[in-house]
């Protein structure tokens, strides 16, 4: 398999190169030259396997530099460290189901990648030959960040250093990221939000005098953000995923179409749906759920993305995102794979802010996507519907995605399975949870969490509780502006500690 970028078609790459760069020269996203074509018989067989040999399976299509048994081997030990099956698929009523993605270490749904990609970058990297340290700086909205830490931490010939919003997480994201163990991770605070803290990130890869100086220090940049294509593709796994289950469960023929609907910011998630239906999935629609930071919503209303509105803080902040990076991935599909006409909109979103797609473009996407957005009041109202009817305990992000659901299935005419795409535990925002079922909020975290499970008999992990009895190990917050720098005194650290 090789890739091409969305801002240069003529480039192209291999899979190991694709993964341990993250990102091309030209600041443009890898994409599979061709999708790898799956059969509705492969998915068939994918019934009578298990989630590790599945999303091998998959994976295997993507990155041939290594084998599927090596693969296997991957996916076998990221999975093992998570509660049970790594994604369970949950039936509520008639054609609703949830697809549980939080069942890893750091409770939410970039486990499912962020397991994968360290082990998969080790296997690339000696398949390459790379001897640099892999730093890896990332831009966190509240899961990546951890999730990155988790998964990398101790991992010999990396680092990593998370930069999240001050003020822009949880409570229970916070202390996750500040009391990470390990001698190769690092966290810090920024002024602004997630979209700040993601340019400078980008800006930091484009920087030819960081990188001099990092590769001065043994080390080259990479990206664990959902950008990168070892992300990506561990996500595609987990639709094929969903679809075997409801295969072998019985709830639908096989070739017959099943919607998605998922809380999106970055748009990392749903685009992996989107893959899936290109590789052969029988998807009908995706549905794209935002929360009170509807920038996809409205480009998915009216082919203008523009970035000239409010950045609101809400109570899903994993979603509190402007700048959906990986939206640039569809666009090149629906420009024909012509990457100077992408080229040309990411241009016009740096020095106007905006760009339109046109309405040609705009009606192919919405035959496959359908945008809807969910404010905080309504999705809290939403979080308790669905746990008294249902006795489902949702975490406001998978309520976003719930809520938008609703607005979808009224307005179908179509009568197909609707699997909702649960990204976070209820256990991480335990406080929001609370309010929206219209209780009193402790002001103690550990009390609040307490309170959640007496009230709804939903488990609480020990390391959650252990989280705030932890010493926090980081508490540097910077200008958005000494981002570069930062990035460069945590190389030298990495280089003083060998």
């Amino acid at each position: 398999m090789k890739y091409i970028s969305t801002r240069n078609d003529k480039l192209t790459v291999s899979g190991s190169t694709a993964v341990l760069t993250g990102l091309a020269p030209d600041g443009g996203l890898y994409v599979p030259q061709s999708f790898p074509s799956v059969s509705i018989e492969e998915i068939e067989a994918m019934t009578e396997l298990g989630y590790e040999e599945r999303s091998a399976k998959i994976m295997s299509l993507f990155f041939d530099e290594l084998s599927y048994n090596e693969l296997l081997d991957i996916t076998r030990r990221a999975y093992s460290t998570f509660d049970g099956d790594p994604a369970p698929l949950v039936k509520l009523d008639g054609g609703l189901y949830v697809l549980e993605l939080w069942h890893g270490k750091t409770h939410a749904f970039k486990d499912m990648a962020l397991s994968v990609l360290p082990l998969l970058m080790t296997a690339l990297k000696a398949k390459a030959g790379q001897k640099e340290t892999c730093l890896i700086p990332v831009a966190t909205s509240g899961d990546t960040g951890k999730a990155a830490l988790e998964g990398f931490s101790g991992v010999e010939g990396t680092g990593v250093i998370v930069f999240y919003p001050d003020g822009g997480v949880s409570h229970t994201q916070r202390r996750q990221m500040v009391t990470t163990l390990g001698d190769n991770v690092s966290v810090v605070a920024v002024k602004g939000n997630f979209d700040d803290a993601q340019t400078a990130v980008k800006r930091a890869f484009g920087d030819e005098a960081l990188r001099s100086k990092l590769a001065s220090l043994g080390c080259k940049m990479t990206g664990a953000n959902s950008i990168n294509l070892g992300r990506l593709a561990p996500q595609v796994a987990y639709y094929f995923s969903a679809y075997a289950d409801l295969l072998g469960a019985g709830q639908i023929n096989a070739g017959e179409k099943v919607d998605f609907c998922v809380p999106t910011g970055n748009f990392g998630n749903i685009l992996a749906g989107y893959y899936a239906m290109r590789m052969g999935l029988p998807v009908g629609t995706l549905v794209c759920a935002s929360n009170d930071n509807n920038v996809l919503t409205d480009f998915l209303d009216s082919g203008v993305y523009s970035l000239d509105r409010e950045f609101i803080k809400t109570t899903s902040p994993s979603m509190d995102i402007l700048v959906s990076s990986n939206l640039e991935r569809l666009l090149f599909e629906f420009a024909g794979r012509d990457s100077s006409v992408v080229s040309g909109w990411m241009k016009e979103l740096k020095e106007k802010g905006s760009y339109d797609i046109g309405k040609e473009r705009l009606d192919n996407i919405r035959k496959i996507f359908y945008g809807g957005y969910a404010r905080q009041s309504d999705y809290a109202e939403t979080l308790a519907e669905v746990y008294d009817e249902y006795g489902y305990l949702a975490d406001p992000h998978t309520a976003v995605a719930f809520d938008v659901c609703g607005q979808y299935t009224d307005g179908c005419t179509e009568d197909r399975p609707v699997v909702v795409v649960s990204t976070a535990s209820p256990v991480k925002f335990a406080s929001t949870v609370l309010a929206s079922l219209g209780e009193s909020v402790p002001d103690d975290d550990v009390a609040a969490l307490r309170k959640m499970e007496e009230l709804t008999a939903f488990p609480v992990p020990e390391s959650v509780y252990a989280l705030f009895g932890m010493k926090e190990r980081f508490g540097k917050v910077i200008d958005i502006a000494d981002v570069n720098a930062t990035v460069e005194e945590f190389a030298r650290s990495l280089k003083a500690g060998k």
